[in-house]
């Protein structure tokens, strides 16, 4: 009965607190809207340097904008759109009541783990770990397995956050003839689900190796969180967060999108407002979250043959270049990215759509400059370079598809990791057949 009470208890104080944050996303309405020319595409981009606005996608004539609006604004913001005559339906009348929905699924999953004990190492996939919890395990593994495990910083964040990354290796890094495996998550803050991805991937190098093969023949570098500042923020009132948390021209006009600040065509496909999600930074590098990456790749640029930063939504496999232009290997880069993709479908939900693979533009239809799989391909010469999607929550299309069911962490992890050991086992093995010939 006590143990009952007691969660109980935690299950209300958690739900209590984690409601109340999302107080400024009361009656926010995510706005569909149509438009049907050039006139009304040009309109629509520029709201958002006029008013406080959230664009999530940006509409063209063959695919509808999805804009997010306060409660204080809608009745303006559909008074512009009449003025131009700009079509739009109501995907979502009150934003908040999903966000506290994602939050009471979290907090009773935390409320039901409570009344376990559990003397296993590996982090628990109930819930979706915050910053200091994952630099904590980081150290907590690089102390229990020394002659595995490396724990590195590559540097502060903005706000003075340490990135912290493994470095896995049965030989220290010291066998220059492995080649290496680069994975990433959380360049953007609020795709919450791709984290489980890097923290499965550890667990199964580290914890509980049932593939001996990819820790004896391969070396990894594994960065969970690349942007601190900007996932904490998600998680402590911002839920839909993207960038990272430079002080901008007001608090909404803040914040760099850390996969436009590489410099791999920087600033041609990306913005130059502070207001807007894709805004580039003031350079290449501007950003200490992505100058940090860049040095990690730098430092094994000649090792490193497999890149890949886990993003969401969309189930998708991409490939540079985020100009439309394709690199010299592309055949390569997709014949791998089939390889993965097939085998994240063998063992994905039937609810989860298959996965895409292709060009990032092909793919997306629309180009992005300064992204992190561009510079790791173009700019540190890594042949193989990829950006993943992970599936979104019950098939949304909307910004509700970065939301997280519980019951989805676990297997967003162990899919996601089917993929990244297919790509891995082809590079290992193409390498092997080259020095064997």
């Amino acid at each position: 009965m006590a143990n009952l009470l007691k969660s109980v208890l935690l299950f209300c104080a958690i739900f209590y607190v984690v409601c109340a944050k999302h107080e400024q996303y009361e009656g926010h309405s995510l706005y569909e809207v149509f438009v049907k020319n050039a006139v009304q595409t040009k309109f629509i981009h520029e709201l958002e340097n006029q008013i406080p606005i959230q664009v999530f996608v940006y509409g063209h004539t063959e695919n509808p904008g999805q804009i997010l609006v306060s409660k204080e604004l809608k009745s303006h913001f559909e008074e512009l759109l009449a003025s131009m005559d700009v079509e739009y339906n109501i995907k979502v009348a009150n934003v908040r009541e999903q966000l506290e929905l994602e939050d009471k699924l979290l907090a009773n999953a935390a409320s039901k783990r409570s009344n376990r004990s559990s003397s296993r190492l590996a982090l628990p996939y109930d819930e979706i770990h915050r910053y200091q919890v994952v630099d904590d395990y980081l150290v907590r593994l690089g102390n229990a397995y020394p002659n595995l495990v490396k724990v590195e910083s590559a540097g502060s964040s903005l706000l003075g956050r340490d990135m912290k990354y493994l470095k896995i290796s049965t030989t220290n890094f010291e066998d220059r003839r492995k080649p290496v495996i680069f994975l990433m998550s959380l360049l953007h803050a609020r795709e919450w689900v791709t984290l489980p991805a890097t923290l499965y991937a550890i667990e199964k190098l580290v914890i509980d190796v049932t593939d001996s093969d990819l820790v004896n023949d391969l070396d990894w570098i594994i960065l969970p969180i690349g942007n601190p500042d900007g996932y904490e923020h998600s998680h402590d009132g911002d839920r839909f967060w993207r960038k990272n948390r430079r002080e901008g021209i007001s608090s909404f006009c803040m914040g760099v999108d850390l996969n436009r600040n590489f410099d791999a065509w920087w600033g041609t496909a990306s913005s130059n407002s502070w207001c807007f999600d894709t805004f580039h930074g003031a350079g290449p590098f501007s950003e200490p979250e992505t100058d940090n990456i860049r040095r990690i790749l730098e430092e094994h640029a000649d090792r490193i043959e497999l890149f890949i930063d886990i993003h969401s939504f969309g189930s998708m496999v991409l490939f540079g270049f985020g100009t439309g232009q394709l690199p010299p290997n592309a055949l390569a880069l997709n014949v791998v990215g089939v390889n993965m993709a097939q085998a994240i479908d063998r063992v994905k939900w039937p609810s989860k759509p298959n996965y895409q693979v292709g060009n990032i533009v092909h793919v997306l239809r629309y180009t992005a400059s300064g992204g992190s799989s561009d510079y790791a391909q173009a700019g540190a010469g890594i042949p193989l370079s990829y950006t993943y999607e992970l599936p979104a929550l019950n098939g949304h299309t909307t910004l509700l598809g970065f939301l997280v069911d519980p019951v989805f962490i676990e297997q967003a992890g162990f899919e996601t990791f089917e993929g990244i050991k297919a790509g891995a086992r082809f590079v290992r093995d193409m390498l092997s057949m080259k020095r064997n010939n």
